[in-house]
């Protein structure tokens, strides 16, 4: 049938195949690598001097960019492949090599192109995208007037079904990557509930205000300047805090803060100075131990009041609204539990008070409890959008004051008002329904 099948030619052609299998191989297992590579490894090798994880950090930058040239070039060299494959071998049986040529290339191209590189890549990504990525980026350079026109034609297509692209977008938000691989991490039991309550919450700390973990005015213990200084240092010793507001006239004129060392250190002169005694006390100035209080926004971030606090050298500021209305304060401790839980110490009253159910299954929870707090001790998912506490979210839920005894089933929970003091809900009974 055939003079000569295997001739040069025939050899060329075999050769040629290989070679473009080898070259399908490295655009597919370049793509899986430099896709499933964490930035973050990438990073980490580039700082230490890796130049191929540093042009693999900057290629990726442009996926879009990045898996077109890659599929460009993986697709061309498997239709030439084939093509190639499909003349040898119609040279060799005539007609029906196209069927056998379909045959051998499907399973070359589906085992050494395909899985056999991508396995490799998806196994060890980050060395296999620090290894491909300067040749992957020669390869971008070469095709990139290709690409450009591709990506152009193919944003005009989606333009005329309506689907508009942003070519300056991520694919995906680094910071949503980041809580998702935290929650997987959880719920496959590699990341602990502890620890993945503090990483999120501290990924939090930007989409979250001061007004939402804010200590509510009604229940700030505050001084009065007009106070003798006898009851003023009775209040201070009886306190559970350190730092207290001193207020003049009216509570909502702050003048300053007082700080408890600083009251000791002035009470010691007035005692223990050369012409002191107990009746000095009397001359006692509060004003003029108290320092200049610190006033911040309800609506600053958590994140940028953080900073505000250690820039400023301060753990205490007050909120106010946009009317300069006192609201409430709010300390570095509080932005702190955000992240790591609760903090106690010796003077914390009821500061060991983990929740506990009933027989019933009821817990009892007390009104003034944040839902934030509520979810993270329990596991639960209440919806805090509209409310920061759970009393004001049965408030929220019921459109009215509730009477106590009043029950609600909502968000797959039920809620029992026990106690209520004037317009407050101060306890409640929760219950998973």
């Amino acid at each position: 049938m055939f003079a000569q099948p295997f001739d040069t030619a025939f050899w060329t052609t075999a050769v040629a195949i290989l070679a473009l299998i080898c070259v399908s191989a490295f655009f597919s297992g370049s793509e899986t690598a430099l896709t499933a590579a964490s930035r973050g490894k990438l990073r980490t090798q580039a700082d230490r001097g890796s130049k191929g994880a540093l042009a693999a950090l900057k290629i990726t930058e442009d996926n879009e960019r990045l898996i077109g040239a890659l599929l460009l070039g993986n697709n061309v060299a498997n239709i030439l492949a084939a093509s190639l494959a499909t003349a040898l071998m119609t040279r060799l049986f005539g007609q029906s090599g196209v069927a056998l040529a379909t045959l051998c290339m499907t399973v070359l191209v589906l085992i050494f192109a395909e899985v056999l590189p991508k396995t490799y890549a998806i196994t060890n990504p980050e060395t296999a995208a620090a290894h491909t990525a300067p040749l992957v980026r020669l390869a971008i350079l070469i095709l990139s007037p290709v690409v450009t026109a591709v990506r152009a034609f193919v944003r005009l297509v989606l333009l005329i079904f309506g689907v508009r692209t942003d070519p300056d977008s991520k694919i995906h938000a680094l910071r949503d990557e980041i809580a998702g691989a935290i929650a997987l991490g959880h719920s496959e039991g590699a990341v602990e509930k502890e620890d993945r309550d503090r990483l999120l919450a501290a990924l939090d700390l930007s989409d979250r205000t001061v007004e939402e973990i804010m200590r509510h005015r009604s229940q700030i213990e505050m001084l009065d300047a007009g106070t003798d200084p006898d009851t003023i240092i009775t209040q201070c010793l009886a306190s559970p805090y350190t730092r207290l507001p001193v207020f003049k006239d009216e509570p909502e004129n702050v003048v300053g803060v007082i700080h408890a060392k600083d009251l000791l250190r002035e009470v010691d002169r007035l005692v223990r100075g050369t012409e002191g005694s107990l009746e000095t006390l009397k001359k006692l100035d509060v004003m003029k131990v108290a320092m200049k209080p610190y006033f911040v926004p309800e609506t600053t971030p958590l994140d940028e009041q953080m900073r505000q606090f250690l820039r400023r050298r301060t753990h205490f500021a007050l909120v106010v609204d946009e009317y300069g209305a006192l609201r409430g304060l709010i300390t570095l401790e509080d932005i702190l539990e955000e992240i790591v839980g609760q903090i106690t110490d010796e003077f914390d009253v009821d500061a060991d008070h983990p929740l506990k159910p009933s027989d019933a299954g009821d817990y009892m929870v007390e009104g003034s409890m944040t839902i934030r707090d509520l979810n993270r001790a329990m596991d639960w998912n209440l919806p805090d959008e509209e409310a920061n506490t759970v009393a004001g979210l049965v408030i929220h839920e019921a459109q009215m004051i509730p009477s106590e005894g009043q029950v609600f089933s909502f968000h797959g929970f039920r809620f029992e008002v026990v106690s209520r003091r004037e317009n407050r809900i101060t306890k409640l009974k929760i219950r998973p329904v």
